[in-house]
């Protein structure tokens, strides 16, 4: 079995068969991350891109940005089954400004900036919002109140991603204004379940008649793994749900009727897909609440 192994102050674990992540307590060293996503290292582009395609060496891109104040956290890759292919796959860095590292008692989330990359064609830079949950390492996925930058393989891509990281640095004084509201913000329980409800759709799709219902209920994607998250803030609900939806691991019942413990997500893609979703469903939420 393929896994990533890491001591404390790490934190590590096994995307799913096809993509590992590893996430530390501390910045992660080039070593570190090396372990868990290879292609971030990449000596050069895939054999199938054209001239065309411009490539820089995604850890030359970190290196600039560590020099700004950027620190990373959090890596991921995709594997490939294409023999040789797996140094040229799709990576993911999850990162934080020193300038918004600070004791986890001021806040319990940290905003962090999403990198994704690839050197086989599968992807263009990408710069994204994100927010880390320190009890229970969540990591979301701002949906529509931050910059989404993509930078296509092609220019001076460097300075163009530097660029593009304070940019969206720049818009965390609104996702923090987001979460605050989704905090202040109570559901009654019909509103938990139409929560959770819809977002049963977004990660097993519409049920129509005659077709098997998800694997598990609305009500247990309501369901706390922990203390501190009972409550019912539109912030806690939005938690819960975007864990077990995500993390899986909950039981259920198969399309055969079969008992079975739900599946994580685990590709990078269905990832960010779904937990961009969620989000933007719990805004919606907020602005039909406030």
């Amino acid at each position: 079995m393929n896994t990533v192994q890491a001591s404390r102050p790490q934190l590590a674990a096994r995307l799913g068969q096809n993509t590992f992540v590893i996430r530390s307590e501390t910045p992660l060293a080039d070593e570190q991350m090396r372990r868990a996503a290879p292609s971030i290292f990449a000596a050069g582009k895939h054999g199938s891109r054209s001239e065309r395609y411009t490539y820089i060496p995604t850890i030359e891109v970190l290196r600039g940005l560590r020099r700004e104040g950027f620190e990373p956290f959090m890596v991921a890759q995709s594997k490939s089954r294409i023999e040789g292919k797996t140094e040229f796959t799709k990576h993911m860095i999850r990162m934080r400004h020193v300038g918004g590292v600070g004791p986890l008692s001021a806040r319990p989330e940290a905003n962090e900036i999403i990198l994704i990359n690839s050197h086989d064609g599968a992807s263009s830079y990408q710069m994204l919002a994100g927010v880390f949950r320190f009890v229970c390492c969540n990591g979301l996925v701002v949906g529509n109140v931050s910059n989404d930058i993509r930078i296509p393989h092609k220019g001076n891509i460097q300075d163009e991603v530097i660029e593009g990281a304070f940019r969206v640095l720049e818009d965390f004084d609104a996702v923090d204004a987001c979460t605050d509201g989704m905090k202040a913000l109570t559901l009654r329980p019909e509103e938990e379940r139409a929560f959770a409800t819809a977002a049963l759709a977004l990660r097993y799709g519409e049920r129509g008649e005659g077709q098997p219902p998800a694997p598990v209920s609305a009500e247990q994607l309501i369901e706390a793994r922990r203390p501190e998250d009972f409550g019912h803030s539109l912030w806690s609900t939005f938690q819960r749900v975007q864990e077990n939806a995500l993390r899986g691991g909950q039981p259920g019942r198969s399309a055969q009727g079969r008992r079975v413990h739900t599946r994580p997500v685990a590709s990078i893609d269905r990832g960010v897909s779904l937990n961009r979703a969620l989000w933007v469903l719990a805004e919606e939420m907020r602005k039909l609440k406030a």
